[in-house]
């Protein structure tokens, strides 16, 4: 029996026309899991010819992986789907080549085409925005650099195990950070999912500023941290603004987030995606350790964001794909709903970035202190607003 294939594909252009890109990525039907990613920024054309060439590449990475494989295409585009599926006539001469072209990939009867909201199209919409975000600087797109694009890139990705760390590179900044800013696009845009990010409380290794990743031993609450979670659960409950909690699997974090769901009534939900990254043979070391032990590697890791850290660490890039991953997930199951993630610093830190736009160095540039909160309001239009960081006014 024929292997299926879905492939997600979309096209945006900043003008219409104007500076234009596309993103494209084949799924695993089973398990979800992203099999190739591709994206390129076009130069200036209008939005149907990018979700064309987005339709393009997606069919390509898919005929890479099976060639005899049955597609899928999902697309927000209402006019490629019904072009492509024979309902509507092509009339537009921009379109005509593209269509022949993405219908000369697969035979037709392998292919499929179906019509997805867009907000159920948000990886290849990331991947578009990330090559128009590139092609903005000039730069060419590249998994795991949102400010790189002019180059079409499939990166395969892993195991199902290692998913959510392989599910890499990619979303370093996202569609959050090109959306309109709040105010200035429709009023009726609901009430926005908010994320209330919690760092967990202190372990031992915390007051000693030891790497204290998702490869070392995960080390439980200290007294200290343990008294911190009771005043942040005190603190949440005033509020009263909670109404679920999603936690880090790592102990630190699960019982950080016990705590204040036993406070507040809730049970606490697991999200893989929300751990700290894997700090490979840095684990337990202090930075002057390292320093010391791997001057070379850690200068390579302090310069670039797809550097890992010694001994099958895992690089930033690769944390802030998982991230947004898990970012995306948790979103459509929380829609207007206001959530507590409980996690770490590297997560949060990343979070925040990407809801700003901002550069992969500016992880070096935020602190967060342990139990702090800060949060982030996502709106329907895309937008992503930061509203606090590295609160601890509720320990004192």
């Amino acid at each position: 029996m024929a292997r299926t294939l879905i492939v997600e594909a979309d096209g945006g252009s900043r003008g219409n026309p104007g500076p234009a890109g596309y993103g494209a990525v084949v799924l695993d039907p089973e398990t979800g899991e992203a099999l190739a990613e591709a994206a390129e920024f076009i130069g200036t054309a209008t939005n149907n010819v990018a979700e064309y060439k987005g339709l393009v590449a997606g069919l390509r990475a898919a005929r890479a992986i099976d060639p005899q494989a049955r597609v899928r295409v999902r697309m927000d585009s209402k006019l490629v789907v019904e072009q492509m599926s024979g309902r509507w006539k092509i009339k537009h001469p921009d379109m005509k080549p593209l269509a022949a072209e993405a219908g000369a990939v697969f035979p037709s009867d392998q292919v499929t085409y179906e019509w997805i909201p867009r907000a159920q199209n948000k990886h290849a919409d990331r991947l578009a925005n990330e090559a128009m975000d590139a092609g903005k600087i000039g730069r060419q797109w590249e998994p795991g650099n949102s400010t790189a694009a002019l180059a079409t890139v499939a990166v395969p990705a892993r195991s199902a195990a290692a998913r959510a760390a392989d599910e890499a590179v990619a979303t370093a900044e996202t569609a959050w950070s090109s959306a309109p800013s709040v105010g200035w696009g429709s009023p009726d845009l609901g009430p926005p999912a908010t994320f209330v990010l919690l760092r967990h409380g202190e372990t031992p290794l915390t007051p000693e500023k030891r790497f204290s990743g998702s490869g070392g031993t995960d080390p439980e609450l200290s007294a200290a941290g343990r008294r911190q979670a009771e005043a942040t659960a005190a603190a949440l409950a005033a509020r009263g603004t909670i109404q679920a909690v999603v936690s880090s699997p790592l102990r630190r974090c699960r019982e950080t987030a016990g705590a204040v769901a036993d406070r507040l009534g809730l049970e606490v939900r697991i999200e893989e995606g929300l751990r700290e990254t894997d700090f490979g043979a840095w684990e337990g070391l202090t930075f002057a350790e390292v320093r010391e032990r791997h001057p070379e590697d850690l200068d390579a890791w302090l310069g670039s964001a797809k550097v890992a850290p010694t001994g099958g660490g895992e690089s930033f890039a690769t944390v802030s794909r998982r991230v947004a991953v898990a970012r995306d997930k948790l979103l459509a199951r929380y829609a207007g709903r206001t959530v507590l993630l409980v996690t770490h610093v590297t997560p949060v830190k990343t979070l925040v970035r990407l809801a700003l736009g901002a550069p992969p160095e500016s992880l070096f540039r935020m602190e967060l202190s342990a139990a702090s909160i800060s949060v982030v309001a996502y709106y329907a239009d895309g937008n992503a607003s930061l509203r606090l960081l590295n609160d601890t006014s509720h320990l004192r």
